[in-house]
């Protein structure tokens, strides 16, 4: 069973949400309306809606789903409610997930491109790659499919032609994961013009992954 959030508050969950994609806009991983993001509940999920802007986007907005797929009378879920749902549903130990288009982990999905491990910050996605799932429409059970697939033993993957998925045990950081990934895909993108980025082995990250078990950003109470 997942460990009990502070998420499993609907108000506070439906709070969180807000502010996390309103994060997405300022921290430059989502443009428009693109991204979405949901949060375990004692229910089922919570996902962000469709085609509502993170600036006018209101706790109120966000829909409450059941792992049968039926959403709370109101505004639709986002389209891409069907691959949170499946990850929600075949990872117990996840929490969150945070989908979004930015630039650099976007412009090598464009290219259907694993990420290698030219960092070993590539550690905090669980393994020696971040892997890129083929291409299927958006919203399909098809991409929902390709999509656990590419994150099985991961809590990073690329999406191909479309964007990045991260997930975690909590949202702040699946968040924080998400930003490290395309920080990622920047740092490497500008390895490729500079020369040839060596490629750490996978011996190595797998024992940097054991140290990250308790690695990233805490909850500190002053």
């Amino acid at each position: 069973m997942p460990t009990p959030l502070p998420e499993s508050n609907d108000s506070a969950a439906r709070a969180g949400l807000v502010s996390a994609m309103r994060d997405l806009l300022a921290l430059g991983l989502s443009q428009g309306t693109s991204g979405n993001i949901s949060v375990r509940s004692a229910d089922g999920f919570l996902v962000t809606p469709s085609g509502i802007p993170a600036e006018v986007l209101q706790p109120e907005h966000i829909v409450a789903m059941t792992f049968t797929g039926e959403a709370s009378p109101g505004l639709a879920p986002s389209s891409e409610w069907r691959f949170h749902r499946d990850i929600l549903v075949a990872r117990p130990e996840i929490n969150a997930v945070v989908h979004a288009h930015p630039t650099h982990c976007t412009a090598f999905a464009m290219c259907g491109q694993d990420i290698p491990a030219v960092h070993y910050m590539i550690a905090a996605a669980g393994g020696p790659t971040v892997r890129c799932a083929p291409y299927a429409p958006y919203g399909t059970e098809a991409l929902s499919s390709l999509a656990l697939a590419a994150l099985k033993d991961r809590t990073a993957c690329l999406l191909a032609n479309h964007g990045m998925i991260a997930i975690g045990p909590d949202l702040k950081k699946t968040l924080w994961l998400a930003v490290e990934i395309e920080a990622l895909c920047q740092q490497y993108a500008i390895a490729l013009q500079v020369g040839r980025p060596i490629v750490l082995d996978d011996d190595e990250i797998w024992r940097i992954v054991e140290r990250f078990k308790s690695y990233g950003p805490r909850n500190l109470e002053l």
